[in-house]
């Protein structure tokens, strides 16, 4: 199973709750690949220091959160350079009409106008590289990231037929429980760590105070009655919310709060969410302080990583006849 996440900015609790959390009970089941994908962070123009940061900060956010580096591996993209070569030889077998038809190029094309660089049409076949170089049969993927694991679906089985089984055809695996936590402002829009308005996410690094103060915000409506229905999208993003921190299900959130205001209902659900998150915050301050102890975990996620994708090079290079020598 493999995974990547930018390291350009905080995570949300949609992170958590839609990916990490399911990850924890993947890292028994199976041989899993966790990267910080900082080579796709630089499609998009980044300070030096802040991506520095933000990667270590993403590796201790991972750990605090229960990723256990001697169950899985652990690394950051560019200390493997396999995924660069493999996406080089990718590259010839991805058609041009393909890249450039990818939802998220179109998306960045348009924030990043002054920065449409190559980099951007090519960031779905260096996705495919990631995923490809550890012959993973699963990649875990929001709605909004499966037209990519469809391209390296696509751009493996050409690559077979042309030489034979090298690579596996990895299946997208979507986790529907807690994968629909919305902006609390545009229930319409998924959360986002990229969102404009900062009152719209919550991130896993807010402090009680700002947590609190975001769910006190948060839209609702004017009828102050707790349930879930396509006509109160704020209210049952919210008892989404509650249910996904508390472990229960959104009908059980509703009985919890069946006549009670939407003030102690906003404040049960953002208490609820701090409560979760302190040990989290916690843990991660700790571990960013064990400078030595995170470059060592990473260090051994990118040896554990080099050693599978140096052999899935190998083979690929054979296969195009590349001469490697004795």
């Amino acid at each position: 199973m493999y995974s990547a996440v930018q390291p350009s900015g905080n995570l949300t609790i949609g992170n958590y709750t839609g990916a990490i959390r399911n990850w924890l009970a993947m890292q028994d089941e199976y041989d899993c690949f966790f990267a910080i994908a900082d080579m796709h962070a630089i499609t998009v123009r980044q300070e030096p220091a802040e991506l520095r940061r933000h990667t270590l900060e993403l590796a201790a956010t991972y750990l605090a959160c229960g990723l256990d580096p001697q169950k899985c591996a652990l690394y950051v993209q560019s200390h493997v350079p396999q995924h660069a070569e493999l996406c080089w030889v990718l590259n010839t077998f991805t058609y041009v009409g393909e890249a450039s038809r990818m939802t998220q190029f179109k998306d960045k094309s348009q924030k990043h106008a002054d920065n449409i660089n190559m980099g951007l049409m090519d960031y779905p076949v260096l996705m495919a590289a990631d995923i490809l170089l550890y012959l993973a049969d699963y990649v875990p993927v929001g709605v909004d990231q499966k037209q990519h694991v469809e391209l390296a679906r696509d751009i493996a089985i050409r690559f077979n037929n042309r030489y034979g089984e090298t690579f596996r055809v990895p299946e997208p695996l979507i986790k529907r429980d807690g994968a629909s936590i919305r902006s609390l402002q545009d229930p319409a829009k998924k959360m986002s760590k990229s969102d404009e308005n900062p009152n719209a996410a919550v991130f896993l690094t807010d402090d009680r105070d700002t947590v609190m103060r975001k769910f006190k915000r948060a839209v609702t409506d004017s009828d102050n009655r707790v349930c879930a229905s396509e006509d109160k999208p704020g209210v049952t993003n919210l008892l989404t919310v509650y249910s996904a921190f508390v472990g229960c299900t959104v009908e059980e959130a509703e009985k919890t709060f069946e006549g009670r205001g939407y003030g102690d209902f906003k404040l049960a659900v953002g208490e609820t969410v701090a409560d979760v998150l302190a040990p989290i915050q916690a843990e991660q301050k700790r571990l960013l302080a064990d400078r030595a102890y995170l470059d060592g975990v990473l260090k051994g996620g990118a040896e554990r990583a080099y050693k599978v994708a140096r052999r899935t090079l190998s083979k690929v290079y054979r296969k195009v006849g590349f001469y490697q020598g004795d």
